[in-house]
């Protein structure tokens, strides 16, 4: 989770003043970290578990074990339905992704199903 709030700080969200942070961890355990990156064309706008799914796949990673998510100014907000077909996508067969949230008002843990 303190990866995911030192995310938050660098999102770029001039537009919603929304900034969100995540962080995941794989099933080998490397952590990858992404923050929200708006567009004044609101529809190119990329979440920060997006960012985060992206960077570990980059990287070679593709087995997501768990994230983080950290939305400082709200109550804990759940991954969009686009963020949550490409954590289906990189989750591992026959498994479930933890995922953890946190805002304002605590913290909720769930899984992607």
């Amino acid at each position: 989770m303190a990866r995911a709030r030192a995310a938050a700080e660098r999102a770029y969200a001039p537009y919603s003043e929304f900034p969100v942070g995540a962080a995941l961890i794989t099933t080998s355990g490397h952590i990858f970290d992404g923050a929200n990156i708006e567009n004044a064309s609101y529809g190119l706008t990329v979440c920060a578990e997006r960012v985060a799914i992206f960077r570990a796949v980059l990287d070679g990673r593709q087995e997501i074990a768990a994230i983080a998510v950290h939305a400082p100014k709200e109550r804990p907000c759940p991954p969009c339905g686009a963020c949550r077909q490409v954590l289906n996508e990189f989750r591992v067969a026959g498994s479930d992704v933890i995922v953890v949230l946190e805002g304002a008002d605590g913290v909720d843990i769930h899984t992607l199903d």
